[in-house]
């Protein structure tokens, strides 16, 4: 499997991200845009418990403006592109500034890919604590699939992982842990579709024994887990995508405002 590995700084700086962000080796900077605005909630939805991104130690947090490969926590998780297939990202209007905007669906035998990869770190892994972590995404009802991953760190079938991301034709979003002990898949799957081409603001909340899916700051469902589920792996933190390589479950929509926070 062949792959390019560049930072995001470079492709930035190099003025390639204005149009795109291109898959040979170069970095970027973009302009940041401001959260997308939450809905109301519905009669049937709960309102989502204090805290949301808020609450824990911001461990990671990327708005994707002036540089975008850099973590704006401050931590140092920065961003590379790996791409495969000519994958390449570009910028994308969002509010005042700018989102990034993931390959278009593509049902041929060399789809692009492209992901944004942090370098491994143990700080990224909440062990047994309190986790929450989310993004900002616009996706198409022409651009699901029968699988795209937002952000994840890890693997269900080799390692932990914690991962957002949005399922089937009818663009659910749905939250996804496993631990270290047993790995068995606990997923929870909002009632409500986010492939309307509209912007929408996701989060997945470990509290307790308890993981929620938030859409638009309404809990949209909820599942147990033990408290004692574990997550630590030496994956990277990886947003729009497994990696680039086939069958990665790439995402096909537009990505601001990534953020992850422990404790």
């Amino acid at each position: 499997m062949r792959y390019h590995s560049y930072t995001l700084a470079t492709a930035m700086t190099a003025g390639l991200i204005a149009p795109v962000l291109a898959a040979a080796p170069a970095q970027a900077q973009l302009p940041m845009p401001a959260r997308a605005p939450g809905s109301a909630p519905s009669p049937a939805a709960a309102p989502a418990p204090p805290g949301g991104p808020g609450a824990g130690a911001l461990i990671a947090r990327y708005d994707f403006e002036n540089n975008p490969a850099i973590d704006d926590s401050g931590n140092g998780h920065n961003l590379r592109i790996v791409a495969r297939n000519r994958g390449t990202v570009r910028a994308t209007p969002h509010a005042n500034g700018h989102a990034v905007a993931f390959p278009a669906k593509c049902r041929g035998g060399r789809c692009p890919q492209v992901v944004l990869q942090t370098r491994s770190a143990a700080s990224l892994n909440p062990g047994p604590l309190p986790l929450a972590f989310g993004a900002t995404v616009l996706l198409t009802p022409t651009q699901t699939s029968k699988g795209q991953n937002i952000v994840q760190k890890g693997y269900s079938r080799t390692s932990s992982q914690y991962k957002l991301q949005i399922d089937g034709a009818a663009g659910r979003p749905s939250c996804v842990l496993v631990g270290v002990q047993r790995p068995r898949i606990r997923m929870v799957r909002s009632r409500v579709s986010v492939a309307d081409g509209r912007w929408h603001t996701l989060e997945c909340q470990r509290r307790g024994r308890w993981l929620r899916i938030i859409v638009d700051g309404v809990v949209q469902g909820r599942r147990p887990v033990p408290v004692t589920l574990a997550i630590a792996n030496w994956s990277p933190l990886s947003i729009g995508g497994k990696g680039a390589y086939h069958d990665n479950d790439q995402f096909h929509g537009s990505v601001d405002d990534v953020w992850v926070r422990i404790g």
